[in-house]
């Protein structure tokens, strides 16, 4: 009976395996569209982004603020292809993360975890609990007067036909969850079948067994 059981889960072991190319896969195609709108942005506004970086005051006060946007911008838009293709995927997830990393550290630690404000959430920030707050009003306080002020003066129901409004909190939160899937991309590769790397690896493979 144990030994049957075992057997059962080898074969299931094995099926899943057929399909682990998805995981990869799946990260990849995900993150694609993430990197390219955010590389296209910076690239559209590149002067802005330049001066943002540059700023002590307003932005960033970052050293060398055209050559750190121009590989930001880099990274993001040769990212977003590379992961597209399969190609290089373990390598191009480096500059990727340390985007990311730069972002939490630089844009987002103060925020704390949270992107959006729920005070219902055991990270909720201080701002959404009304400790630290200015003019002394929570998250939760703003986001009520100004439904109040929409539902009296403006089409509220048009408004929130797509969706409710909320009070963004800018935390680490996004930044902390691409760099976990490009973490998880630069240990497992692009994956098989779906990927140049696969295919790219493959080859040399076939050649290394000819020599």
């Amino acid at each position: 009976m144990i030994s049957q059981s075992l057997q059962h889960l080898h074969r299931v072991s094995d099926a899943i395996r057929s399909v682990d190319f998805a995981g990869p896969l799946a990260l990849r195609l995900y993150l694609v569209p993430v990197f390219w709108v955010a590389g296209m942005n910076k690239a559209t506004g590149f002067g802005d982004v330049v001066e943002w970086f540059g700023n002590p005051d307003w932005g960033l006060g970052l050293p060398a603020p055209a050559l750190m946007a121009f590989l930001a911008t880099a990274a993001e838009v040769g990212g977003a292809l590379l992961l597209l293709l399969g190609l290089g995927t373990r390598l191009v997830t480096v500059p990727l993360m340390a985007t990311m990393i730069v972002a939490a550290v630089t844009v987002h630690w103060e925020h704390g975890w949270q992107a959006v404000h729920d005070s219902s959430s055991p990270f909720a920030s201080r701002f959404t609990l009304g400790l630290e707050t200015v003019d002394a009003s929570a998250a939760g306080e703003r986001l009520e007067r100004a439904r109040a002020i929409l539902q009296e003066h403006g089409h509220y129901e048009w408004l929130t036909e797509q969706g409710n409004f909320i009070v963004s909190n800018s935390g680490i939160e996004w930044a902390a969850t691409y760099f976990v899937m490009l973490l998880a991309l630069f240990c497992s590769g692009g994956g098989r079948y779906l990927s140049l790397d696969y295919w790219i690896g493959r080859r040399r493979a076939a050649r290394a067994g000819q020599a």
